[in-house]
């Protein structure tokens, strides 16, 4: 599987990438990206960025890198994509966010540290930098990687 990260500039997008040992990772971000390629990761740049065509210049960039998930760590790529999920999916493209109705939810406020974070696919925690502290399944159609701190509080990892 090949997963597409953006915010790939970020030490946030760096710490992610444990999560999916066993797969291909692309660290995207956009403007300058550092031109690396090893065995498992590799750093591209998305272009300029455009937030009034973020979910097409992101849709473009999977389709023509062959991406199966995406990732997305920008706070203003979390909306249209959420909104654009249905069409990534007919794409073969899986958009790891919650549901566009409840991702608001999920936002948080103000900028927030977490000590930890998890990724859910279909509401089964496939990983957590801690174990316990979370429910390993929650909601079936809750998709995402979300930092939590020790209230169990759980909001979109984002950058």
């Amino acid at each position: 599987m090949k997963i597409l990260i953006t915010g790939g500039n970020n030490a946030k997008a760096l710490k992610l990438m444990k999560a999916f040992p066993s797969h291909f990772v692309l660290l995207a971000d956009y403007g300058d990206v550092p031109g690396i390629v090893t065995e498992n990761y590799a750093f591209s740049s998305l272009g300029q960025l455009n937030k009034d065509s973020i979910a097409h210049i992101l849709l473009n960039f999977c389709i023509t890198e062959s991406i199966d998930c995406i990732i997305p760590l920008h706070h203003d790529e979390l909306e249209p994509l959420a909104k654009s999920a249905v069409l990534f999916g007919e794409y073969g493209i899986q958009v790891l966010l919650p549901d566009a109705d409840v991702i608001a939810d999920y936002v948080a406020q103000e900028k927030q540290s977490f000590q930890n974070f998890a990724v859910f696919i279909h509401g089964d925690r496939i990983f957590s930098t801690e174990e316990g502290s979370i429910p390993a399944n929650v909601s079936p159609k809750l998709n995402g990687v979300f930092g939590y701190n020790s209230t169990g509080d759980l909001k979109l990892f984002t950058i």
